[in-house]
């Protein structure tokens, strides 16, 4: 994978490419900021959070739903202006959200995790219809959050165990059995990080410590790896006209002077020209229950 964005983020997460927009939106956690690059004007964003924002997903060309270390939002991208959704662990000042994705029913999963990723004190939550109701609970780094194309099963990780589990969904969404192990990646020495489903059900997930996206076939076997010259990558997402650019986001957190001058690129958007063939992500729906 080659640079795209030069700008260096402390925990560069939630990659989203803009259906509507033909941008691709991201955020430095840590950093507190959003970023965006329209790769057919070059024009860029670089917008200041008043908090940590982690994920998002699209609404229609102008809204997006964002989530943050005390909610989710619903923010103009023309105005800059947040409206509140829902209350996210507001209560709660040791965590904030993390891995965040739209469902294909027009709801949001989103992550929770320790601010210093304590153990077990994170969850998994759905938002659809007005309603945040708990996925999964006692996750120490919530990532992953994916579905599949047939609309069957969704897939999240913990990156602390190093597990990707699948759980089968019913036909509005919810959770229809308890969550199974998916991939063991200890037993391979790997870490999943941000995940997504491509056109063909492969799962193509960041592997933080390793620089790669690898890709994970529907029956839970490790496939190809995409490297990229920063060892921790974070959240992958497919854009470009035809949905056959990866782009991956990376970080600097947690490296310290002498792997940083190994790898200088780390913390910056890689992207990979015809590395697969992607497909749009689904958006957010808004309901009345939503403020």
């Amino acid at each position: 994978m080659d640079l795209f964005d030069d700008r260096t983020c402390k925990l560069g997460e939630g990659a989203l490419w803009h259906p509507l927009r033909g941008e691709i939106f991201w955020f430095d956690i840590t950093g507190k900021r959003l970023l965006s690059h329209h790769p057919a004007s070059g024009h860029t964003r670089d917008v200041p959070l008043t908090e940590m924002c982690s994920a998002a997903a699209w609404i229609d060309r102008d809204r997006m739903l964002i989530a943050s270390e005390t909610g989710l939002w619903e923010y103009d991208v023309t105005t800059g202006v947040f409206g509140h959704l829902v209350d996210l662990e507001k209560d709660c000042a040791s965590t904030r959200s993390n891995d965040g994705r739209a469902d294909p029913w027009g709801g949001f999963w989103i992550g929770t995790m320790g601010k210093q990723a304590e153990h077990k004190a994170g969850a998994i939550y759905r938002y659809a219809e007005g309603a945040l109701r708990t996925i999964a609970d006692r996750i120490s780094i919530p990532n992953a959050i994916c579905f599949d194309r047939e609309r069957g099963c969704g897939y999240f990780a913990d990156t602390a165990k190093a597990h990707l589990y699948r759980v089968a969904l019913d036909a509005a969404g919810w959770p229809a059995a308890e969550p199974e192990l998916f991939v063991d990646f200890a037993e391979h020495g790997l870490s999943p990080d941000g995940a997504l489903t491509d056109a063909s059900g492969t799962l193509w997930v960041a592997l933080w410590g390793a620089g790669a996206v690898i890709e994970v076939s529907p029956e839970g076997v490790l496939g190809a790896r995409h490297e990229m010259p920063a060892p921790h990558s974070t959240c992958p997402a497919f854009g470009g006209p035809d949905f056959t650019t990866l782009y991956c986001t990376t970080a600097t957190q947690g490296l310290g002077p002498d792997a940083l001058a190994e790898a200088p690129l780390s913390g910056k958007l890689f992207a990979q020209l015809g590395a697969g063939q992607g497909r749009a992500e689904p958006a957010f729906i808004l309901d009345r229950g939503d403020a």
